[in-house]
């Protein structure tokens, strides 16, 4: 039980940053490793910033035990600190994990977003009709005439594979590549945000 207790422990706080304030809230966070590092018992932290604007920032202590994990918690230089620290940025999460794997992991990542719902049945329906009408009004006018002599079944088999030919091959690629943002709006929302996280 001895040694279970004094395993190291590493305490990340995740923070929302008021717009603005995020230098002085850098500044800040190196005071509180600062104080931090006074602790008997303390092996070291660090500072994640987010890496596009409106994130989380992340706080990173680790203690070589519950004793001196508490000690910190409970010490009056947190308290006046966590004190400023609520004018910068509100805490969102605050996680604790024992022993070494929490050493080599990054903070808990946000939760993927959820994958985007389909269209509605009337933007799928005015696309369909953009892409079925022109070419069935284009073989009516130029090629059926032509195909008078020919039973009915067979004209209409001609019109069907032409035009779905047509259609899934030349119209319908094209009409949702240039419709994507009306179609799947909160798609196009999230790829600009994984754009700009990427630059």
């Amino acid at each position: 039980m001895a040694g279970v207790q004094s395993e190291p422990i590493t305490v990340t706080t995740a923070y929302h940053v008021a717009p603005g304030r995020e230098s002085e809230f850098r500044s800040w966070a190196m005071a509180v490793l600062g104080a931090a590092a006074r602790v008997p018992g303390y092996l070291g932290g660090g500072v994640l910033a987010p890496g596009e604007v409106g994130s989380e920032w992340h706080v990173i202590h680790r203690f070589d035990s519950a004793g001196a994990t508490a000690a910190w918690e409970e010490s009056a230089a947190r308290t006046r600190l966590a004190s400023y620290g609520n004018q910068l940025a509100r805490e969102t999460g605050h996680r604790r994990i024992r022993g070494l794997r929490a050493w080599f992991e990054g903070p808990p990542e946000a939760a993927p977003p959820s994958p985007p719902r389909p269209p509605p049945k009337w933007k799928l329906w005015f696309v369909n009709m953009g892409a079925v009408f022109p070419p069935v009004l284009l073989f009516n006018l130029t090629v059926i005439p032509y195909l008078g002599a020919l039973h009915s079944l067979v004209r209409t088999l001609i019109l069907c594979l032409s035009v779905t030919a047509i259609v899934t091959w030349v119209l319908m690629p094209r009409l949702q590549r240039f419709l994507k943002k009306w179609l799947y709006p909160p798609l196009q929302a999230f790829r600009g945000r994984h754009k700009r996280r990427a630059a």
